[in-house]
């Protein structure tokens, strides 16, 4: 009976790793310190081949725009708001509404003042949405923490 729970539970975790969520967008960060009391996060999203990602600039009505929310901190203080590259604008009939979105790779760039010399790392949250011409994904959200070095 043992050995019949065992390959049971075996063969779900067998289907539950083949049911994980589709993703076709890589994160990752970088931080530069441009003074000794101010930085540039980068944050960079490196998107599959037929697939986009979208503006923040999206307007209501449209799909999941991409978002960023910062955690509060002593350590340091967001300045103004995350920057883009010019997007690509297309009308897509599913919104039907023109959207601004990215392919291949795009970097957001994020102005911060260290408040403290020991500011260790900036942390927050992103939230996206990922399309290609014949379906969307759910929009998903990933947590970052990004060192600031010396």
């Amino acid at each position: 009976m043992r050995k019949l729970l065992l390959a049971v539970t075996a063969l779900m975790i067998t289907f539950a790793a083949k049911a994980q969520v589709e993703s076709h967008v890589r994160w990752s960060y970088a931080a530069k310190k441009t003074s000794a009391t101010e930085a540039v996060v980068l944050i960079k999203a490196t998107i599959d081949h037929g697939w986009h990602i979208y503006s923040q600039t999206v307007k209501e009505g449209g799909p999941v725009k991409t978002s960023f929310t910062f955690a509060p901190s002593k350590e340091y203080s967001i300045v103004g708001t995350p920057s883009e590259p010019k997007p690509i604008t297309r009308f897509e009939k599913v919104f039907n509404m023109n959207v601004g979105y990215f392919e291949n790779s795009v970097v957001f760039q994020q102005k911060i003042k260290l408040k403290s010399v020991k500011a260790s790392a900036v942390k927050g949250k992103l939230e996206f949405m990922t399309c290609n011409d014949s379906k969307c994904l759910p929009p998903d959200e990933v947590e970052f923490s990004i060192p600031l070095g010396k």
